[in-house]
């Protein structure tokens, strides 16, 4: 499925399984929510931070997807068509930053 497909499949299970979008701080707030919850499977897994007593770290693939569903619903109800979008931000990359990070210093010790 690429990235189109996966907006008009967000969009249709938003409309019909969903009833409607929320609104979208509601929706931002939302993502919010679900970087915190993708912060703690990285802090448990990648981290010092260690499970409380009974706790699983979780599944990080199951969190990122969850904050790229978030964030489909945000460019769909805000008119973003996000494989444009990560298309023109490449481009943007390629020329502002291109060397940017080899310039760095703190970089290259």
């Amino acid at each position: 499925m690429d990235i189109n497909e996966y907006q008009e499949v967000v969009d249709s299970w938003i409309t019909n399984e969903g009833v409607r979008y929320f609104a979208p701080m509601t929706n931002m707030v939302i993502l919010t929510e679900e970087m915190g919850e993708l912060a703690r499977v990285m802090a448990r897994t990648y981290g010092e931070q260690s499970c409380k007593e009974g706790e699983e770290s979780g599944d990080l693939a199951d969190e990122i997807a969850d904050v790229f569903w978030v964030l489909t619903t945000l460019s769909n109800q805000c008119g973003i068509n996000i494989e444009k979008a990560l298309v023109d931000n490449l481009k943007k990359k390629n020329s502002r930053d291109k060397m940017r990070h080899k310039l760095n210093d703190k970089l290259n010790k």
